[in-house]
């Protein structure tokens, strides 16, 4: 247990299974991804492999089908139940998890080896950026150095889309925020058509609602997972993130951060230990990780950003 994790009542939720015991569970499955497809599929920072993927995302990936075959079962038979005829609607995976933690490479691959089980041809990922505020609604309200709290985003309008996804509308359409100009585009949108399956990744997917008279985001989940990771490792992983985007995105001149170009290596470090302590650590102290408890499966990171251990909630 890492000095982040206080022990509460919560751990007698889960079965905590080590690495080598979660990997035995794909024992005789076929590794539907290359090794070029892994490459391209992890994030900057990231040392996602071939290994891990069999290792960890195949037996997930296992786990992700019965769930969602019984889900699948359970619809069919209220329907049944109540004379109705069977409307299946989408099975919606959450991914939680603090910044620079791999919330976003876990979110791809899921959706990679998802989209290749057999009867699930079409899966979405959404991730709750397009549901952060425009930079000048958060300018107007004040909050531009909180952006990523949770009063940051327009959660009213992500229940809507969670909503009309899950009552099966045959379009669906979600804002598309920029990461390179680091704000919403205003002509550009997300369209979702029936999915399957969709993965909704994101800081705060996991929040309760505001008002005890709101739905929550995460009433809409099937299954969610939560990616975990010490404190100072994400920090570590932030700031190598940061070097690493400073030689690329940032030196396009259509970067927001562009201004940080041509920093030293040191002002850099300065810098992004700055919006860490300041910014993304409290964020992650006050908001994310509180949710982790609501996570049906917990994916705990090592330093070297490998899965050690899996917690699974029990049933």
């Amino acid at each position: 247990m890492s000095p982040d994790e206080t022990p509460t009542t919560n751990d007698s939720l889960y079965r905590e299974i080590p690495r080598a015991e979660w990997a035995r569970m794909a024992a005789g499955m076929e590794q539907p991804l290359t090794e070029t497809e892994v490459v391209q599929l992890r994030g900057i920072g990231d040392r996602l492999d071939i290994t891990e993927v069999r290792e960890v995302y195949l037996p997930l990936s296992r786990l992700l089908s019965l769930y969602a075959s019984a889900t699948k079962r359970l619809g069919a038979d209220t329907a049944e139940f109540v004379g109705e005829n069977d409307a299946t609607t989408p099975f919606i995976v959450a991914v939680a998890g603090s910044v620079a933690v791999g919330k976003s490479t876990v979110a791809r691959l899921l959706r990679e080896l998802m989209s290749r089980w057999p009867g699930t041809p079409r899966v979405e990922l959404v991730t709750t950026d397009g549901f952060l505020y425009p930079n000048a609604e958060l300018e107007r309200r004040g909050i531009m150095d909180r952006k990523g709290f949770p009063e940051s985003y327009d959660r009213r309008a992500l229940v809507e889309f969670l909503l009309a996804v899950k009552s099966g509308e045959a379009e669906v359409k979600a804002p598309y925020y920029s990461h390179m100009r680091y704000d919403i585009i205003p002509d550009a949108q997300v369209t979702v058509r029936r999915p399957d399956v969709i993965i909704v990744e994101g800081l705060n997917v996991l929040a309760s609602a505001p008002n005890p008279h709101d739905i929550a985001v995460s009433e809409l989940f099937d299954f969610s997972i939560y990616v975990d990771a010490d404190h100072d490792h994400i920090a570590q992983w932030y700031v190598n993130r940061f070097l690493a985007l400073r030689e690329a995105a940032f030196s396009n001149p259509n970067s927001f951060f562009k201004v940080f170009a041509d920093i030293s290596d040191d002002e850099a470090v300065t810098r992004a230990l700055g919006y860490w302590n300041e910014i993304n650590l409290p964020n992650l102290v006050e908001n994310v990780e509180p949710t982790r408890h609501r996570a049906r499966l917990i994916l705990r990171k090592a330093a070297d950003h490998t899965v050690e251990t899996v917690r699974l909630r029990k049933l």
